[in-house]
């Protein structure tokens, strides 16, 4: 996916600084911040979003929650709360059509 900003990342294409990275997933920071803590937990394998989700898929789905817990912990929000969000196609906010879940914490976040 030469036109996919996730997969040039993962890729070394783009420089991002990586916070987390495995052979399934890479956390980055997110460039455009709504929250203190503001993480994108990224599956390596392209899928455009979750309407795109196979059977198979179903693992990485639980490692990029689990991931994000971890995440959560480290940046110091495990504790006072946090937000996951999987933004899924446009009408859902979602700009990337790559699968990507959002991390969000650092204040009191609303609805």
């Amino acid at each position: 996916m030469d036109d996919c900003v996730f997969c040039n990342i993962i890729n070394k294409i783009i420089q991002s600084q990586i916070l987390f990275e495995s052979p399934d997933l890479i956390v980055i920071n997110d460039i455009m911040p709504k929250a203190p803590v503001h993480l994108l937990v990224i599956p390596k394998k392209h899928i455009p979003g979750i309407a795109h989700l196979e059977a198979a898929d179903e693992v990485i789905v639980g490692e990029i929650v689990f991931k994000a817990k971890e995440m959560a912990q480290k940046h110091g929000i495990g504790e006072s709360g946090y937000k996951l969000v999987f933004n899924v196609g446009p009408d859902g906010g979602q700009t990337v059509p790559h699968l990507h879940l959002h991390l969000l914490g650092g204040k009191k976040l609303g609805e």
